[in-house]
């Protein structure tokens, strides 16, 4: 098969590097859009930068990686997807769910193979952690909580952490427990002097009940990648930076030692870090999108479908929406001259709301996914619970 890549960042050279010694795989060519001049790098021999899409498709190809800004992948994916050519985009699927509806309707009406970059759900870690959990090693979920942060990433100009960082953690968070988002609060700050937001928390709930919180950041020295799921057996803590995971079983022997039980409670469990064998996440992801491509079906592939990616992104609107209304009404503030009410707490909780068939572009407006003030949970988008399904991700790992 011939492959062919847009853009050529720093992701997008991480995905040359892979296409240029994927077996089965002839990588004839990169477009660059912004038409910056690149030089050096992992390109093998033979192999041209291109100024326009076009060219690419003048040269013949059955798939392309597309790894510019999330802004252009609409124009592009659509451009692909008019010439017959299957797409893995990076994650976010894109910009705005109204894009990324256009872009999952592109594919699907052609039947052409779509995948998003939300390299995650390749790490070992998180792959052993999804299996355990469906074998029901750890009896009913309670609890998913996520870390993610790190310096700040000098590249990324055109999204906030939640759509360039967050949508990681939307995405496994969804995809190991197998349960859609059903509501959520969020609480943002930007201190960086850009436009877009460098902090988020994240609390909310999912249709299966289990509680969840995300805090992502690009403002930390420290870099850190942390899973952790609790349930009813104990903990299982995921590192996706070194790929290891950890299992804490529940407190089963007593602890007599009076000052150790001060600082470790009354009770210890075993702690186990399991061995596996550990790819690289973004090798494996290129390998199942070459193989969906061939089958010409995503479905069951282990990709993350367009439809998927879209979910995620409806997710992420549904964060910033919850953020912004928080923002225009504060909770807690000092009552007012002659006001004997006191403060007032504010919960804002966006429901997130059935992720239809993605409609046709020229037909009725879709329905939008919208904050609500009300605290309760509307129905919400269920994640694929395939158990050969890996992950994949985007501009920052």
């Amino acid at each position: 098969m011939r492959a062919g890549l847009v853009g050529l960042g720093v992701m997008g050279r991480n995905h040359a590097r892979i296409l240029a010694a994927l077996d089965g795989v002839e990588f004839v060519g990169v477009v660059d859009p912004a038409g910056a001049p690149h030089t050096g790098g992992p390109l093998p021999p033979g192999v041209p930068v291109l100024r326009e899409v076009a060219d690419l498709l003048a040269l013949g190809v059955d798939y392309a990686v597309v790894a510019c800004p999330t802004a252009l992948h609409e124009e592009v994916g659509l451009q692909l997807a008019a010439h017959d050519v299957c797409a893995l985009l990076e994650k976010p699927l894109a910009h705005t769910p109204q894009a990324a509806r256009r872009l999952v309707h592109a594919f699907e009406e052609r039947g052409l193979v779509a995948g998003v970059g939300h390299v995650e759900r390749f790490n070992p870690a998180l792959q052993q952690l999804r299996s355990r959990l469906e074998a029901g090693e750890l009896g009913d979920l309670f609890q998913v909580v996520t870390r993610r942060q790190g310096p700040f990433p000098h590249r990324i100009a055109d999204v906030g952490v939640v759509k360039d960082l967050a949508t990681h953690d939307i995405d496994l968070t969804g995809w190991i427990t197998g349960q859609g988002y059903a509501s959520l609060s969020a609480r943002t700050v930007s201190k960086s002097g850009r436009e877009h937001e460098d902090m988020v928390a994240v609390v909310g709930s999912l249709t299966g009940g289990t509680m969840v919180s995300h805090l992502v950041n690009w403002l930390s020295p420290l870099k850190e990648r942390f899973t952790a799921v609790t349930g009813e057996r104990g903990c299982f803590v995921a590192d996706t930076l070194t790929a290891d995971l950890t299992f804490h079983a529940n407190g089963a022997v007593a602890t007599e030692w009076e000052a150790l039980r001060a600082f470790r409670g009354v009770a210890e469990g075993d702690a186990v870090r399991y061995a596996f064998p550990k790819r690289e996440p973004l090798l494996v992801e290129h390998e199942r999108f070459r193989d969906a491509v061939r089958r010409g079906t995503g479905e069951g592939s282990g990709i993350v479908t367009a439809r998927e990616g879209l979910r995620t992104v409806e997710v992420s609107a549904a964060v910033l929406e919850s953020a912004r209304e928080a923002g225009r009404v504060r909770g807690g503030a000092p009552p007012a001259a002659g006001d004997t009410a006191g403060p007032q707490a504010l919960v804002v909780a966006s429901p997130v709301g059935v992720s239809a068939p993605a409609p046709d572009p020229d037909g009725p407006a879709p329905h939008q996914t919208a904050a609500s003030h009300a605290p309760t949970a509307s129905h919400a988008p269920t994640v694929s619970q395939d158990p050969a399904a890996p992950t994949i991700a985007e501009h920052t790992a």
